[in-house]
C-alpha cells in the first residue's frame, strides 16, 4: 500500500452498492478500504475484485487456525487482489509461517496484536509484546495495535521497528487520528464514523486532513 493519506475505511456496510459508492466517493481520501465478514457474507467473495479496481483491499477476517486453512484463506484473498490479509498471531508461529508463504510476497500479512474494544485488554493485551514478536520473527509486514490505547501503540512501535502499524478504535469508539498517528501508527482505520455518516465524503476529507502534517 501506498500511504499519501494514512486513512484506511473500515467498510462493515452489507449493501454492495452503497459500499461501492462509499469507496468511490472518499476514494480521494483514503489509502485502502478493510473489508470484513459483514459485507464479503452479503455481497459475496467477488466484493474483493470489484473493491481492489478501484483502492487497496484489505481482508480484515483475523484468520485464525492452523496452518493449512490459514494458507488455502491468504490463497484465495491474494487471488482475488487483496493488498493484504489480517490474521490472528495467537494461533502461533506455524500458522504465521503459512499465512506469509501463501501471501508469496503479493500481499502483506498484518498480524493482530491487540484489538481495540474493551475486551481486547482481556486476553491478547497482556501477550501483546510476545505476539508482536512473533510476528516480526515470521514475517509479518504490518501489526494492528488500538487507537482506543495509545500508549499501546507505542509500545508495538517499540518491538515491530520499521514494520506498518494499522491501528483501528477511531472515530465511533472514541480513538483520536492525530494521537494515534502521534504515538506511531501508519495507518488509521476508521470505519462507521466515514460510512454512517450524511456526508462521508466530508468525514473522510476532514480526518485526513487533520492528520495530513503528522504523516
Amino acid at each position: 500500500m501506498k500511504r499519501r493519506t494514512g486513512v484506511v475505511l473500515a467498510l462493515d456496510e452489507t449493501d454492495p452498492d452503497k459500499a461501492m459508492k462509499i469507496v468511490s466517493d472518499v476514494s480521494e481520501y483514503i489509502d485502502a478500504v478493510k473489508i470484513n465478514w459483514p459485507l464479503v457474507l452479503s455481497a459475496g467473495p467477488d466484493m474483493i475484485n470489484r473493491l481492489a479496481e478501484v483502492t487497496d483491499v484489505i481482508c480484515d477476517f483475523k484468520v485464525a487456525d492452523i496452518p493449512n486453512t490459514v494458507r488455502l484463506i491468504v490463497e484465495n484473498c491474494v487471488s482475488r487482489g487483496a493488498a493484504a490479509v489480517i490474521c490472528h498471531a495467537f494461533t502461533g508461529d506455524d500458522s504465521m509461517q503459512a499465512a506469509v508463504e501463501a501471501a508469496a510476497g503479493k500481499a502483506d500479512i498484518i498480524a493482530v496484536t491487540e484489538m481495540s474494544h474493551p475486551g481486547g485488554t482481556m486476553f491478547t493485551a497482556p501477550v501483546a509484546e510476545d505476539l508482536a514478536k512473533m510476528g516480526v520473527e515470521n514475517g509479518a509486514k504490518g501489526f494492528i495495535a488500538p487507537a482506543t490505547r495509545p500508549d499501546r501503540i507505542r509500545l508495538i512501535r517499540s518491538i515491530v521497528g520499521d514494520k506498518l502499524i494499522l491501528t483501528p478504535g477511531v472515530g465511533a469508539q472514541g480513538g483520536s487520528a492525530s494521537a494515534a498517528i502521534e504515538a506511531g501508527a501508519d495507518y488509521v482505520i476508521v470505519g462507521r464514523a466515514i460510512y454512517g455518516a450524511e456526508d462521508p465524503v466530508a468525514v473522510a476529507r476532514s480526518i485526513a486532513e487533520s492528520i495530513k502534517d503528522l504523516i
